[in-house]
């Protein structure tokens, strides 16, 4: 089969152990992002199968009209609103997800957590250019000796979504002496509870207490926007706000403007409203903001995982096998 594999940013597909599982099959594999339908289009136009590196690109209605080979579109991770789902059962174009593991963001979102309290990338930036035990950080916005750094024990780590990743985190919290405070939906609520852990009195009483206040939401309709600027103004001038799961959350150009404002202190994130993320993003400008290329999920094991997967599924899909589509109903217009 022809099989394009999209976004392997790394160079690393290839060099995985499990794309011996495609020997046999035409593979062609990309390791830019483009954007414009066209491009992407014509990058397709022979595609039997497509594997997609999680949300790194959207197959629109208007993308898969103009694929009129594909019959399979293979999901690393569970798909979301990047992939039409209604349009390839239309089109009679397959579609299988995966399941990711929520190890790896877990582990980074302690390790940005840690970096940012003790102003890591700050002293290693600073130490390049020959300053030694300087972290920057001098706004007047900022706290008095906030470029110290501080420490995690006796700290409050606020988690917003009470999910697989946010209860790992949980855990690290507790490992390291924090007090957890839990906000999330009533199911959350109800599950951290029963952990043992604190619930927060209200949301708006998670964004007051919050030393560090760690995002684990699903992206939906109902949490896009959901944190706003005035509940960041309301969080601690030494407070850190730690986004690994999606920036849509977060109201459009509210970090900005809350970390401008000093409150809350500082930000570590991984993702962005637009990826791979323009230079001019005015995160990047900010002294006080902490920001990773969305590489969470990207660990060699979490890799091995994900394409072992997907490479199995296309495998299955080839011999005949239909049970782990996502969308059965395609298979009243396979192609």
């Amino acid at each position: 089969m022809q099989i394009v594999i999209l976004d392997d940013y790394q160079d690393a597909v290839r060099k995985l152990a499990c794309f011996a599982t495609l020997s046999g099959h035409d593979v062609k594999v990309f390791n830019n992002n483009v954007k414009g339908a066209g491009q992407l289009a014509v990058r397709l136009r022979d595609a039997q199968v497509v594997v997609l590196n999680r949300e790194r690109t959207a197959l629109t209605r208007a993308v898969l009209d103009k694929c009129p080979k594909l019959k399979l579109v293979v999901q690393t991770g569970h798909v979301g609103a990047h992939l039409d789902v209604d349009a390839c059962t239309a089109l009679g174009i397959a579609v299988i997800e995966g399941k990711g593991d929520p190890a790896p963001t877990a582990e980074f979102t302690w390790a940005l957590i840690m970096s940012a309290m003790r102003r890591i990338p700050q002293y290693v930036a600073n130490l390049k250019q020959g300053a030694w035990q300087q972290p920057g950080l001098k706004s007047q916005s900022m706290p008095v000796n906030f470029g110290l750094g501080q420490r995690l024990a006796g700290k409050t780590l606020g988690i917003w979504g009470y999910g697989r990743i946010g209860r790992i985190v949980a855990r690290y919290g507790q490992a390291f002496g924090m007090h957890v405070l839990v906000w999330g939906s009533e199911a959350s609520r109800t599950a951290a509870a029963q952990s043992g852990l604190d619930v927060a009195a209200t949301r708006e009483a998670l964004f007051i207490e919050s030393d560090i206040l760690s995002l684990h939401l699903r992206l939906t309709d109902a949490t896009r926007g959901v944190v706003t600027l005035s509940e960041l103004s309301h969080m601690k001038p030494q407070a850190i706000l730690v986004n690994t799961a999606r920036a849509e959350l977060i109201a459009s150009d509210a970090l900005v403007s809350a970390l401008n404002r000093g409150r809350p202190g500082m930000a570590a994130v991984d993702v962005f409203e637009a990826e791979p993320i323009m230079r001019g993003n005015p995160l990047l400008r900010l002294e006080n903001a902490i920001c990773t290329p969305h590489i969470g999920y990207v660990e060699l094991e979490h890799y091995e995982h994900l394409f072992g997967q997907a490479f199995e599924a296309i495998g299955h899909f080839s011999a005949g096998d239909t049970a782990d589509l996502l969308n059965p109903q395609a298979l009243d217009h396979l192609r």
